[in-house]
């Protein structure tokens, strides 16, 4: 059994994200048990295209969304490419195996007008978690950088000179987001917050909890959150909502659909095109 040969591997050699790394590291443990209980197996390398399907089926029917399920392939593929390069195996139990459809939807955005309300009207506590709180919810619009792009943040990231701000992205990809006069100063605020407490672990992360040490994601996700519950009623009050909200927003005020797909790090400009699906009807 070689999940954690392999887990090392995405974490130290590919250098994924800590959020990618933990959610294939879930999806294989969750089909290791399922392969122990309906196949009394434990060593998935073990597994034959039988037990992939009928694993499929069975998150199918608990009801799991297709989004989900095929990430869970797509763990599954990258755990066997790894195992057979290595000659741990001479068959993929993978091979064939098709995702189900996953139903094309618009993303959900925030209206510009509640933006507004969040930066202008909402008071934010004239303190270090205050400052912190506002400087992350103000990246996430005003860049639409991911949450775990967020997290990896360090201060060597923030040029002020430049007006720019590094992000390391997925595969481990840099990117340049410029950064407008408002974000530097917020910027430049937090800043002076965060030298204002005990930093632990000499952390150069730029984001850090009042103990000073750095943010998880879960804290980050509850920060954006809490915040969001004040000036929108959509369902999911996430960073990702952020995201799709400064997509929205770059288009309608007539960016280019090329430039908003380098800001956001998408590989295919079939992705970012979802947005102009979005803005159109917003207009109509």
């Amino acid at each position: 059994m070689n999940i954690q040969s392999y887990i090392d591997y995405i974490q130290l050699e590919k250098r994924f994200s800590l959020h990618t790394v933990q959610a294939y590291t879930k999806d294989l443990e969750q089909f290791q048990v399922f392969c122990r209980v309906q196949y009394q197996i434990d060593d998935i390398d073990l597994a034959s295209y039988t037990y992939v399907r009928s694993w499929i089926v069975h998150l199918m029917n608990e009801k799991i969304s297709a989004k989900s399920v095929n990430r869970k392939i797509s763990t599954l593929r990258s755990y066997y490419k790894f195992c057979l390069k290595r000659e741990i195996i001479t068959t993929n139990p993978v091979y064939g195996i098709q995702g189900p459809k996953i139903p094309k939807r618009n993303p959900v955005f925030i209206p510009e007008s509640m933006m507004n309300n969040l930066f202008d009207k909402l008071r934010f506590p004239e303190d270090f978690e205050g400052h912190r709180d506002k400087m992350i919810l103000e990246l996430f619009y005003f860049t639409g950088m991911r949450k775990a792009e967020l997290i990896g943040l360090e201060l060597i990231d923030i040029d002020f000179y430049q007006g720019t701000i590094k992000v390391l992205g997925k595969r481990n990809k840099e990117r340049l987001i410029p950064a407008v006069p408002v974000l530097l100063n917020s910027l430049k605020t937090y800043l002076k917050s965060r030298a204002g407490i005990e930093i632990s672990c000499e952390t150069d992360v730029l984001f850090v909890s009042l103990k000073g040490k750095p943010l998880n994601p879960g804290k980050v996700y509850t920060i954006v959150n809490k915040y969001l519950q004040s000036v929108t009623t959509v369902e999911k009050k996430s960073p990702h909502i952020l995201r799709h909200t400064f997509a929205t927003h770059m288009l309608e005020q007539g960016a280019d659909l090329r430039i908003v797909q380098e800001l956001l790090g998408h590989v295919s400009l079939s992705t970012t095109q979802v947005y102009t699906r979005v803005s159109r009807e917003h207009l109509k």
